[in-house]
């Protein structure tokens, strides 16, 4: 088992990450619970496969378990969703000793996370995140949050878990799309990172070697992110870094309706902010292209040329009166934050494209 220990201002807690994990999953949350209420979110893709056994753990191991199972997908993470689940738990007399736990990829986590932290003014949290790109991303961080319309994750807090339980083998059930998607962030955690965990990168060249190698992945990911984290819990230094290929990817995914996962425009967006500002003898472009290209990840759009692109890179939550500070690569390990006005930006953009 990796037990990676996450300590911030006010939380500390642990992330464990061990094949099966799940199989035992009442006794990891019985080591940091007392038996109470417990308000399961998960969604209709993964409520079928792993509810009812997380749901006898808990049992099992004396706490009161009310489950609620949200449609799959982005526009779950609503403050429509938001209202019925907190009114439920309201109707069902959950308190402030009572507690949530996200049972799910990273829409539940994000949704089942703000619904803890703002019923009662917040009540304890576990992530169980069962998708690829949760396990090595939103799971972890404290990063909680819901949409309005197409603005993602416009509203939300910071709301640290008391535990995250991640068990490698749910992978095993995931479509390909979804491992390939949860990669891209893997990858960009490898790139800001480069020596032990970038080496790895370069050996993995199909799904199949992602799944055998899915417990370093992980492990890898969380334990940087983690480190990040704790050294800037609310993003205003170092924690930036991890937006790499996130300014110019969430304006794709935006603009692609559904037709791009998260992962996907991350790539993206990883290659085309490097295009931009890496420096052309480093061949970090090259070497991105190719890693992201040997597992089938997207490396270009045509909506990188769409004039409504900086429409949504403005309405990002990291724009700052103008200025963005946007993350690229002077080398594989070796991360740059500059800040950029928009402006330059889309004059980049333009002529780029």
């Amino acid at each position: 088992m990796t037990n990676i220990n996450m300590k911030t201002t006010n939380d500390q807690y642990q992330i464990e990450i061990e094949r099966g994990n799940l199989e035992k999953v009442g006794t990891l949350v019985k080591s940091v619970w007392q038996p109470r209420k417990i308000e399961v979110v998960t969604d209709d893709n993964v409520g079928p496969i792993y509810l009812s056994l997380v749901e006898d753990q808990l049992k099992q191991n004396g706490f009161q378990v009310h489950t609620v199972t949200v449609p799959h997908g982005e526009q779950s993470k609503s403050l429509t969703n938001l209202a019925q689940i907190e009114t439920k738990m309201a109707h069902e007399h959950f308190n402030r000793s009572d507690a949530v736990i996200a049972l799910g990829g990273g829409v539940v986590g994000d949704l089942a996370g703000f619904v803890a932290a703002t019923y009662m003014r917040g009540i304890d949290l576990i992530q169980i995140p069962t998708s690829f790109l949760a396990q090595v991303d939103s799971s972890v961080g404290g990063k909680t949050a819901v949409d309005l319309a197409d603005i993602k994750n416009i509203v939300g807090s910071f709301h640290q878990p008391n535990l995250v339980i991640i068990d490698p083998d749910t992978l095993n059930t995931l479509e390909v799309r979804d491992v390939v998607e949860g990669y891209g962030e893997v990858l960009k955690c490898s790139a800001l990172v480069g020596g032990q965990f970038w080496q790895l990168i370069t050996q993995l060249n199909s799904v199949a070697d992602i799944l055998e190698h899915a417990e370093d992945l992980i492990r890898y990911s969380v334990a940087f992110k983690a480190q990040v984290v704790m050294e800037d819990e609310k993003e205003a230094g170092n924690r930036q870094l991890l937006n790499l290929g996130h300014t110019i990817g969430h304006g794709v995914e935006a603009l692609s309706n559904g037709k791009l996962r998260h992962g996907e425009a991350v790539s993206i967006g990883l290659v085309k902010m490097n295009q931009l500002f890496a420096p052309k003898d480093s061949h970090v472009v090259e070497q991105l292209i190719d890693r992201l290209g040997a597992v089938g990840l997207p490396v270009d759009s045509t909506l990188l040329d769409s004039p409504e692109l900086i429409e949504k890179i403005k309405n990002d939550k990291k724009n700052h009166n103008g200025y963005l500070n946007i993350i690229y690569l002077k080398q594989i390990g070796e991360p740059v934050i500059k800040r950029v006005s928009i402006a330059d930006l889309q004059r980049l953009l333009n002529e780029k494209s």
